[in-house]
């Protein structure tokens, strides 16, 4: 079946509840073919195949640390920090014990650094388990770091040559851009960065260098510590993220590390670093490279189209109802998404009050609220003598229209 289509298959909407008659993927598209919501707004069990796709992601790069390969099949699996609290809880006859379990959390040894972290989140966004934190993760990892963004066999019928590209574009972004936050106490930073300041400045001679540490400081605690994002000070005892990629010196509160087009918090930290700026995987590929508002996938073909500000396939601009190809037909985009002129017509077009008919997105209509009539002698009349009310003055009520008190008078009684 490909595309992972057996994955997920029949899993409830948590969106569309009843609506839905459970998670079918569609064929290229990375939507159910049901309900047309993403795979993430489903009850689907994805924790196996998300560590598999993190674990690829880390794959080759400095954070094998955080990944591990299985035996029998040497798929590199992400190791997520998941972590357990206790919490005595007294109660009449004796004590028992609560357990809290998030999901995931930062991979430090100072658990109580690694607790800090998670109470200056937003309460809605910590993942502890069975709970709407838990939930967010799992939504944010499809959407920040698409599986089809970095494997190609994730993709629908690539060229060998856009494989290449891919291959190339994926160990470019892991190479230059790709990171993990961590998680330290601002002293702890500034003694990282210092100690690297150091070492490039090793020829500057002992006095000198130790002269250019001790200013830095002096200027550090002058100063405070300030959050990258948010320009606010950080407080010495309080948990900071800081991207090695964008150098020691920066720092984030925990609720700041965020994408910069998005801003949603990093998903599990992990960061794409170009040009002073935090992206998520998502946002830092849609700015390198074209992305499909058909199929979701990056565009590594010399040759696709552009409609209605947004970038297409040739063979992926179709209409979202049916499938159809749409390159030299009438379409009509509903809610950002080109739909043909008959599925238009037959689901979305708005009825004529008058004739009780779908009216054509090409002919003229009248509009009032909620209501709608062609623009015509045969259909905006008034609701009582059937005057014509094209380019008249009209009082209207409830889905009808009257030409004067005196007919509103007369229908209305």
């Amino acid at each position: 079946m490909g595309l992972g289509h057996e994955q997920g298959f029949g899993a409830p909407c948590l969106k569309c509840k009843d609506k839905c008659e459970g998670f079918e993927l569609h064929f290229w598209r990375k939507i159910c073919r049901n309900c047309k919501c993403g795979q993430e707004e489903h009850d689907v069990l994805t924790s196996n195949e998300e560590d598999r796709k993190v674990g690829k992601l880390f794959e080759d790069t400095k954070y094998t640390t955080l990944i591990a390969k299985l035996k029998n099949d040497g798929i590199p699996m992400y190791k997520r920090n998941v972590m357990i609290l206790t919490n005595p809880v007294p109660a009449k006859k004796n004590i028992s014990i609560n357990t809290v379990t998030y999901e995931w959390a930062p991979p430090v040894q100072n658990q109580i650094l690694a607790r800090q972290y998670m109470q200056m989140l937003p309460k809605e966004k910590q993942p502890v388990a069975g709970s709407e934190g838990a939930q967010y993760r799992k939504k944010q990892l499809a959407k920040q770091l698409p599986a089809h963004d970095q494997d190609p066999s994730k993709c629908h019928e690539l060229s060998p040559s856009e494989v290449k590209q891919m291959e190339q574009f994926v160990k470019k972004y892991k190479n230059e851009a790709l990171g993990v936050g961590d998680v330290k106490l601002p002293g702890e930073v500034e003694t990282k960065a210092t100690d690297k300041n150091n070492v490039n400045n090793g020829d500057r001679g002992t006095s000198a260098a130790v002269g250019a540490m001790e200013g830095k400081s002096a200027d550090l605690k002058a100063s405070q510590y300030f959050c990258y994002c948010c320009k606010l000070n950080m407080k010495e005892g309080d948990p900071a993220v800081y991207a090695e990629r964008a150098g020691y010196d920066k720092l984030w509160h925990p609720a700041c590390f965020v994408c910069c087009t998005c801003s949603e918090l990093l998903v599990d930290m992990i960061y794409f670093w170009k040009n002073g700026n935090l992206y998520c995987g998502r946002h830092y590929c849609d700015s390198e490279k074209p992305r499909c508002a058909g199929c979701d996938e990056l565009i590594f073909s010399n040759e696709y189209t552009q409609a209605e500000g947004q970038n297409w396939h040739l063979k992926h601009f179709c209409c979202f109802d049916c499938d159809c190809v749409l390159a030299g037909e009438i379409y009509v985009m509903v809610n950002d998404k080109p739909v043909c002129k008959p599925c238009y017509v037959k689901n979305h077009a708005a009825i004529c009050q008058g004739c009780h008919n779908a009216i054509d997105p090409e002919v003229q209509r009248v509009t009032y609220n909620s209501f709608n009539w062609h623009a015509t002698q045969e259909c905006f009349l008034c609701s009582c003598c059937s005057k014509c009310l094209i380019g008249q003055k009209f009082m209207p009520v409830e889905g009808m229209v009257f030409c004067s008190v005196e007919c509103k008078k007369k229908m209305m009684s």
